[in-house]
């Protein structure tokens, strides 16, 4: 019996690592440039201590890539550490929020299809934008 609990966890888990938000993938294709502000580091939005202009196109397809990894249920309430703005032609294409000093929230939150949609932010995403500051 415990086998097979074990079991059907390690396929939920396996089923869930593989769930992709290709749509924000495709959408982020395009863009050439992104912006990151970061907040104090405590949830709220009320104070930018950095600002980040990106126009390498290699670290906006990472970060795009990472966006998209891993859908999951957005969790709430749980705050903001910081931003990303893309941009495509000198406009904002696609705005995302994202939380990464918190273990239980680490996230990215924006808009699809006029729903508020989340995937994970994974380690090597925290690692990216903490790089990036």
């Amino acid at each position: 019996m415990k086998s097979i609990v074990f079991f059907t966890g390690v396929l939920i888990l396996i089923s869930a690592c593989n769930n992709t938000n290709s749509k924000i993938k495709e959408r982020l294709a395009g863009t050439d440039s992104v912006v990151i502000n970061y907040f104090k580091g405590n949830g709220s939005m009320d104070t930018v201590v950095a600002v980040k202009f990106i126009r390498d196109k290699k670290i906006i397809d990472q970060l795009s890539e990472m966006i998209g990894e891993n859908s999951i249920t957005a969790l709430s309430p749980c705050g903001y550490d910081g931003s990303l703005h893309f941009f495509k032609k000198n406009m904002v294409f696609q705005d995302i929020d994202f939380r990464m000093n918190d273990v239980h929230c680490m996230q990215f939150t924006f808009k699809q299809e006029g729903k508020t949609v989340a995937t994970a932010l994974s380690p090597e995403a925290k690692q990216l934008l903490v790089q990036l500051k």
